[in-house]
């Protein structure tokens, strides 16, 4: 068993409860993050009995202002060492960008954006004293091109991915591995389907498959991760596409799934 711990964040559901539940069978102890206090317990136990290692909770918010400090902060008040980072909470809104809610944009970037930039910064120090550690950042396929219908969560992913890229660039030296994931449509597990889902190119990701090919690329020393040949295939094919027309490409393709009438016509 590792003396350390690993942190996921958005840990209660989806890829983010795959990531805890395949370290806890690599006997890494754990921190888990959500804002879903009965989930995460429910979960954490389940983990502590099976597996025979330590997991320890969080409940917080990390959409709200400074959270991934106030995280910070709650670690170093327990004395929880973290050797592996998996930035995975996250969400996205689809539809017209004017439409949508201001604050749940707001929101949306905030938690992509801020919240992991606060929380890396603050417990990547360690990982350099010790010159060893990981951090695994989920983004999507959606950070790797402009998305009309959603326009904010194609744009912090982008943020992401450019971010986590030039920090792997950075870190290397000190023995930090860097993993930036970049995965297409992922097949919602049964208990957390929350109603019919759109066919897509590519079609949906294992959940699992894409957790192992992530940590795959960690113990390699990390790198960009784009699980499935199709996206491979679809991430090379739109370099050769000017990002302008890629953006009306996709925004012809997909419009009449958001474009609500106008009344005034």
């Amino acid at each position: 068993m590792r003396s350390g711990y690993a942190l996921v964040t958005g840990a209660s559901r989806g890829l983010g409860r795959h990531f805890a539940e395949e370290l806890a069978r690599r006997r890494q102890n754990l921190v888990l993050v959500a804002r879903s206090r009965d989930k995460l317990e429910n979960i954490a136990e389940r983990l502590r009995t099976a597996h025979e290692i330590a997991v320890e909770t969080v409940t917080i918010d990390l959409a709200s202002c400074n959270a991934g400090q106030a995280l910070a902060r709650e670690l170093d008040k327990r004395n929880l060492p973290i050797d592996l980072l998996v930035n995975n909470a996250g969400f996205g809104d689809q539809g017209e960008f004017f439409r949508l809610p201001l604050e749940r944009q707001l929101e949306m970037i905030h938690l992509q954006t801020s919240t992991i930039v606060e929380l890396t910064h603050k417990l990547l120090s360690r990982m350099i004293e010790q010159r060893s550690g990981g951090i695994i950042n989920v983004s999507s396929m959606a950070g790797l091109q402009p998305i009309p219908y959603a326009t904010i969560y194609s744009a912090t992913k982008s943020f992401l991915t450019t971010f986590s890229l030039a920090l792997e660039a950075e870190v290397r030296r000190y023995n930090i591995a860097v993993v930036t994931l970049c995965p297409g449509r992922l097949r919602a597990d049964p208990e957390d389907d929350e109603g019919e889902r759109k066919k897509v190119p590519g079609g949906e990701q294992s959940q699992q498959g894409v957790v192992l090919a992530s940590l795959r690329m960690l113990e390699r020393g990390g790198g960009l991760v784009i699980p499935g040949a199709t996206n491979k295939f679809m991430a090379a094919a739109q370099k050769l596409v000017p990002r302008s027309r890629v953006a009306r490409l996709i925004g012809k393709m997909t419009k009449k799934q958001h474009i609500q009438p106008d009344k005034s016509e």
